[in-house]
């Protein structure tokens, strides 16, 4: 809460709000929020200073076993109440430290988010990163999935999905929503909108401004709320908990929500629009005379970011399900361009305004399947080595990108098409991201590993039933 400032205010919001637990949260490498729980009497004031014990080696991408003791330090501001224990319980974002040193870990998420910001600051180019994320999600009322030696299937159903035209539910009421045909139907079509208004209602119940809410294009019940931008940092600790309320209101109604990219075949996927800005002394950087009345600050950030997007992916669409998403000509753009409303471009131009303060670019390729606090940190890295480096982000598209000819395309970059490739061009460019010591050689070692051995072989040894069907009778 915004009146939340010292280790004081927190203590006594948890006495004020009776809270008998402290939840202490913070987020693992790949991007899902851990936690640890002590009695709210613990939580003192001293509590801030001196932190509270856990075992690093037990965590994806933190220390090894022999080096594993590590200390959790509640941010006060951070506090709010969840919204959803059956005991009052105070949460409190937490960062990592080391418990001989008291220097900041490394391989903590929010601290490389905190040194992105820092080194923003030290080139005198601005002070504030300010970033809108879109995070769109499904809402299912089943889910079933297994992967054993001899079997392999997922299995997904929603009530509003097409393919259920013709099931029995007793009765069967009709209004499903077509493939691609979600976009923006009423009810009894949208069955949804109770259950994103009670998020919604949530979300602000704990702080946070919630700007639209509606249905998305794909059939099976896939949403998007946006919530109002918000300094880098915030907005990462920010989306850890929006996807935390999505998530908990589903399963308080009996659905399951989801952030995959892509859990189905044949409609679109869901993806993270990221909208971002610089600003300098409450001054907006990306507005001038430029195309789409862009500065030239915004123009070669833009630079930076096409640039350097095979690499950002990496980070972006960090798992393999995000690249059935980006498959050249469906819903998300693949090709490295930008233009003004295009939504076919990697990089749209915003123009719902004219104001200079809502000039901003839109990153349409991200999802939301991976970390905030680093995938936010790397895309101002590189629109930062595009302003300092003075990128030239070539000529705008203005055509739809979907549309164009194999011919048209030649020479427009595209963003990887796996992750193993994505992972194979951050090891060759990365250099952007060692920039102030935002990100150390030490984290992108270990992510690239964790995800090369976590994801990429594991996928490589596992037929699958497209498989069965294209080639058991070869």
């Amino acid at each position: 809460m915004s009146d939340i400032e010292t280790p004081k205010d927190a203590v006594e919001l948890a006495k004020a709000k009776g809270a008998v637990m402290a939840d202490l949260r913070f987020v693992d490498l790949p991007g899902v929020w851990q936690h640890t729980t002590v009695p709210a009497h613990r939580l003192d004031e001293d509590a801030f200073e001196d932190g509270f014990g856990f075992d690093g080696s037990s965590v994806r991408g933190y220390q090894p076993i022999n080096a594993s003791d590590m200390l959790i330090l509640p941010d006060p501001t951070s506090a709010r109440m969840d919204p959803f224990t059956r005991h009052p319980t105070i949460v409190l974002t937490c960062d990592i430290v080391d418990p001989l040193t008291r220097e900041s870990y490394p391989r903590d998420p929010r601290y490389i988010a905190k040194k992105a910001v820092r080194y923003l600051q030290s080139t005198g180019i601005a002070d504030t990163c300010y970033v809108g994320p879109e995070a769109e999600f499904f809402v299912l009322d089943d889910v079933r999935y297994g992967s054993a030696p001899n079997a392999s299937f997922y299995e997904i159903d929603s009530i509003e999905a097409v393919w259920n035209t013709a099931t029995d539910e007793g009765p069967n009421l009709g209004h499903k929503i077509p493939h691609k045909g979600g976009y923006f139907p009423c009810s009894p079509m949208d069955t949804l909108m109770d259950l994103r208004t009670e998020m919604c209602e949530i979300l602000a119940s704990i702080g946070y401004e919630v700007e639209v809410s509606h249905h998305e294009v794909a059939t099976a019940g896939q949403c998007e709320i946006d919530m109002r931008f918000d300094d880098l940092v915030t907005m990462a600790d920010q989306l850890m908990w929006f996807k935390y309320v999505v998530k908990n209101t589903a399963y308080k109604a009996g659905k399951v929500a989801t952030f995959m990219p892509k859990p189905m075949y044949d409609d679109n996927g869901n993806g993270m629009h990221v909208h971002q800005s610089l600003w300098k002394d409450g001054q907006p950087l990306f507005a001038g005379d430029g195309y789409a009345g862009l500065s030239d600050t915004a123009l070669h950030y833009i630079g930076g970011v096409l640039k350097h997007a095979p690499a950002l992916t990496a980070l972006t669409n960090p798992t393999l399900n995000s690249y059935r998403r980006l498959v050249p000509g469906f819903e998300a753009p693949v090709n490295l361009a930008y233009s003004s409303r295009n939504r076919s471009a990697s990089i749209r131009i915003p123009t719902y305004s004219q104001s200079p303060r809502a000039k901003r670019i839109e990153c349409r390729f991200p999802d939301s399947s991976g970390n905030p606090y680093l995938a936010f940190s790397a895309m101002l890295m590189a629109g930062l080595d595009g302003i300092q480096n003075q990128i030239d982000p070539g000529d705008p598209f203005d055509k739809d990108l979907y549309a164009l000819s194999p011919e048209e395309l030649q020479g427009v970059p595209t963003v990887p098409g796996s992750l193993e490739a994505a992972l194979d061009a951050l090891e060759a460019d990365h250099a952007f991201l060692l920039q102030g010591d935002v990100f150390t050689p030490g984290v992108l070692t270990e992510w690239i590993s964790l995800k090369r051995e976590n994801e990429v072989a594991p996928s490589k040894l596992r037929p699958t039933p497209l498989e069965y069907e294209l080639y058991f009778n070869s």
